[in-house]
Formats: C-alpha cells, structure tokens, sequence
C-alpha cells in the first residue's frame, strides 16, 4: 500500500479544493468520486469494499509528524497496510487545517470513493444467483443463509429480502433505513423514483458503514416492480389506509399468520415519501399492504423508525420460527 511521505499542509491546493467538492453533487458528478468521512464508515469501507477506494487522508500528530493523531486513527491505518503492496490505496497524512477544510465532519479521517463502483445496476444484482455482483467477500445466492458477525448462519428467507424507499428526500433518513435494512438481514436497498442522492456525505455517515455492507440500487417504480416480479419478491407496502380495493393488513396479523398463509416468502418491502407515504397508484400495484398497529395516541410514525419496526419484525419472527 503506498504512502505519501509527505505531509499535505496547504489547505488552498488544488488537491484539497477537489476533496471539499465532494461534499457537493455537482463535485460528485464532475469528479465520478464521492466522500467517505469518519472512521466507523472509513473502516467499513475498507474491510468490505477496498476496491472502490482510492486514497485515505489521516490527521497526523503535528504538521512535521506522520503518526497519526490518534489510536483510532492508528488502527484504520493498520487495517489499511494488511491490504498489502497490492493494493491501489493511497494514504497521505495532513494537517489540521487541510482536515477542517476537506471536512467538517471527519473525526480526522476521510477516504475517496468509486461512485460508480457503489452503485449496483440491476442487471448486475440477481437475488438468486447474485450473477456480476462484485464484492470483496466471496460470492454467495443472495437468497441463501448468511452469516452473522458471531459465527452463526442466519436465515433471513422468511424475513424481507429486500428494503425499498420510493421517494426518500431527507439525507439523514436515507442514511438510517440503509443501515436497519442492514441490520435486519435484507440483501439489497432500492431507492425508487427521484430519491435523495445516496452519496450525500450525510447519508453514508448515517448508514455508520452499511453502505458498504449489501448492494443499493436505484430505479423507477415501474421497474422496481419489474424487478421484484422477476426475483419472485413478493411486493409489500407499508401504508397505514391502502386503497378501497386493498385495505392493509396489520403488521401483528402478518407476524402471527401460518407458512399457509404466505409468510414464508422473500418480500420486497416499499415504503413511501417521509411527507406524503406512497401514491394510490403505487399501491394498486403491490401484491400486499401492511400497517404497523398504533396502540397509543401517537398518530403514525415517522420513516425511520417504520422501517427499522416492519423490517425487524418480520426479520426476528422468521428467526424465532426457526429456533
């Protein structure tokens, strides 16, 4: 892994002035690059998808001193240096002054990224055979058992394979239904129609690494649905009224519902716009609409926590079925 033996200490160069535009689109798209900030997605960027990046810049201890400026700091150095001598990771050391100027929300490290290389197209995600998918952990049928982080084999067929977001406009948001699509064993997010740009610097903060963890796609409802057919995805609406030829199924019924009645399925969960959920035509589409069940005097809930409740309720009650 080469190393800049120089420490970066001009906070006006070109080569900073790039780095900051990444926080804009406009610098994303002219560049084809996008931000990574932070060490919890710097770290899961390089453990899982070292491909897309290209260069780490790390605060160092003074402006004459390469050390970095911290233990953690430190150890995603470390974790970059076992890639070995073959990989195309750059890391250059800078000041405190080109750090606050590339970012302000560094914690003192940054790492530039492939945008295209993120990006999953449909053609290459295939939940059945995970055909063109790349990767750096080994290839495996995106609708077979994974493993979980303590050694175990998880089965998330019954829970829902995929998490779709039809519209998403707030980063933040965005962010946070990445990483419980994540967290609850899904094997891929779409994002549908005109959603927020995925490689805003504020949503790959707040998916905290799941970026890097399972493949995002983006396309149109009418494809979206396409898709899913194909993949043998049963597509399942969240929406709290449905329409008047498909009133909603609560979410309690569904969990508590037999394999007769179609629970053991891999679904594709859509949810809907964070101001307006999702269109009447959109729901006359799916193949189910299921609502989370309000037992107190709150209205609704917001997004995120919609998605983290259907999405881990359906998770855990496929796991606890088969305990």
């Amino acid at each position: 892994m080469p190393m800049n033996s120089d420490i970066i200490s001009n906070p006006k160069s070109d080569r900073v002035r790039r780095l900051a535009s990444l926080t804009s689109s406009r610098g994303r798209r002219k560049s084809g690059c996008f931000l990574i900030e932070g060490p919890q997605s710097v770290r899961e960027a390089i453990a899982y998808r070292p491909d897309l990046v290209s260069d780490l810049y790390v605060r160092s201890a003074g402006p004459d001193d390469l050390r970095p400026a911290s233990k953690t700091l430190a150890a995603i150095m470390d974790q970059a240096l076992e890639l070995g001598e073959g990989s195309n990771l750059y890391v250059h050391m800078v000041t405190d002054q080109v750090m606050d100027k590339i970012s302000t929300d560094s914690q003192g490290i940054v790492a530039v990224g492939d945008a295209a290389g993120i990006m999953a197209f449909v053609d290459d995600v295939d939940l059945g055979s995970a055909a063109g998918q790349e990767s750096h952990q080994p290839q495996a049928d995106l609708l077979e058992p994974s493993r979980n982080p303590a050694g175990g084999t998880e089965d998330t067929l019954a829970g829902p394979s995929v998490a779709a977001f039809w519209q998403v406009r707030d980063p933040g948001n965005a962010g946070t239904v990445i990483r419980a699509a994540d967290a609850a064993g899904c094997r891929a997010v779409v994002f549908v129609d005109d959603c927020v740009d995925p490689l805003n610097p504020k949503v790959i903060r707040s998916t905290a690494g799941s970026l890097f963890h399972l493949p995002l796609l983006t396309m149109t409802t009418e494809d979206f649905l396409s898709w899913s057919s194909a993949q043998g995805l049963v597509t399942t609406a969240a929406d709290v009224y449905g329409t008047a030829g498909k009133r909603p199924l609560s979410l309690t019924d569904l969990l508590y519902s037999g394999p007769g009645d179609g629970q053991q399925v891999p679904r594709a969960l859509l949810f809907g716009n964070e101001a307006r959920g999702l269109p009447q035509e959109v729901l006359d589409q799916v193949q189910d609409i299921v609502s989370i069940p309000i037992y107190g005097r709150a209205e609704s809930l917001n997004l995120a926590a919609s998605a983290a409740v259907m999405l881990f309720s359906l998770a855990m009650s496929s796991h606890i079925e088969r305990m």
